[in-house]
């Protein structure tokens, strides 16, 4: 082989090589063995974390690891190599046996590929079924009230800590799970709360309005917690039912209830896992609204299915909150429950998948058909 003319053996001499050169090769004495070496390849962003020490590997034992930035997810996946790849060391590599090869590049390893990342969506499926095995109830309202934790002992609680090395996901992803669950930490554990005990906090908050003459667009925090406190509600507690069913008003101490929020609330109350005739369901719904509040049956996107039955329509509860995250699971569920849909159907069900490097269009076109009985007819999606 050709010498380039450098006068270096190690990985300076290929690094210097010039076009149409070549080096001599030999191996190290230190060659092999190759199954002690992974190598990683990473965009320059990433390889700025990784060095900083802003990354973590995350995932149980019997998982495929993950590896999270602040704010992303990326999948690990091994590229085997069908070309050998040389690994070269520096001249004289510390802590490495001098080779005497003059002249020649030494190679030390052999590696048989490489590992890449790809970003993914956050696996949050199980942050929801662990959430939900042990929602807060009254009875550890009374207990936290009276500053007794006993309730505690035997139940399946978890730390942000404990929640890091469960889930696969990032910091910045995992708090959003969390917000989306409407989760709050209590006492160090971040629970969810009993969905008929988040219901008398709210009822009682109505309830204190009507009778305090509170305006819904402008509550006072101070004033909503300390009236739900005086109703034995923990203070925490009461702060949380207006985060959930409100938002604040910036650059105040207000805030507002968000009627579709509200009125969300109470259709699942009406409804449950019943199947009722619209006309019926609308007048119960209408009579648990407060007074100033507005219901109408596009709140419920996302949350109600309708089907004719004869001359009659029913509702449901089919909420996509039930749904996994995952696009092929979900699609599978969907399609399971229902063969054909109509997009204006299928859409509020879409809206909350995040697939990086896939659009909506894409996703459509990786997990459904699409098909119209005429050019100006609304598409009918079924199963791919």
């Amino acid at each position: 082989m050709e010498e380039s003319g450098s006068s270096g053996g190690g990985a300076e001499a290929v690094i210097n090589l010039g076009i149409r050169s070549s080096v001599p090769i030999s191996y190290h004495p230190c060659f092999g063995p190759h199954d002690d070496l992974l190598l990683l390849e990473a965009d320059d962003n990433l390889v700025s974390d990784i060095f900083s020490g802003r990354v973590t590997l995350r995932g149980l034992p019997d998982e495929d690891a993950v590896l999270c930035t602040k704010s992303k997810t990326y999948a690990i996946k091994f590229v085997g190599n069908s070309n050998s790849m040389f690994l070269i060391p520096p001249s004289n590599p510390p802590g490495f046996i001098q080779d005497d090869a003059h002249g020649k590049v030494s190679v030390i390893k052999l590696a048989p590929g490489n590992m890449e990342l790809v970003e993914v969506s956050p696996k949050l499926d199980k942050l929801k079924q662990l959430l939900l095995e042990s929602p807060f109830g009254p009875g550890e309202a009374d207990a936290m009230m009276m500053d007794d934790d006993g309730s505690e002992k035997n139940l399946a609680l978890y730390t942000w800590s404990d929640l890091v090395n469960i889930i696969q996901a990032s910091d910045e992803e995992l708090l959003k799970g969390l917000e989306s669950l409407s989760a709050i930490e209590i006492d160090g554990y971040w629970r969810v709360i009993d969905e008929s005990y988040l219901d008398m906090i709210l009822r009682m908050l109505l309830n204190n309005g009507v009778l305090n003459s509170w305006s819904f667009d402008d509550l006072d925090e101070e004033e909503v917690v300390s009236s739900l406190v005086a109703d034995e509600f923990p203070t925490q507690l009461a702060g949380h039912c207006l985060r959930v069913f409100g938002s604040e008003v910036k650059g105040t101490n207000k805030w507002k209830l968000e009627p579709r929020l509200v009125c969300l609330h109470f259709a699942r109350q009406v409804l449950r896992e019943e199947k009722m005739r619209v006309e019926s369901f609308m007048e119960e719904w209408r009579k648990k609204i407060p007074e100033g509040m507005e219901e109408r049956f596009e709140m419920l996107e996302g949350e109600v299915l309708t089907e004719r039955i004869g001359i009659e329509t029913r509702v449901y509860t089919f909420s996509v909150r039930s749904l996994p995250s995952t696009p092929a699971e979900r699609f599978a569920v969907l399609f399971k429950h229902r063969p054909k849909w109509e997009w204006k159907d299928l859409e509020p069900y879409l809206r909350d998948l995040q697939v990086p490097r896939l659009s909506m269009e894409g996703l459509l076109l990786k997990y459904t058909r699409r098909a119209q009985s005429r050019p100006d007819a609304e598409p009918i999606f079924s199963a791919r």
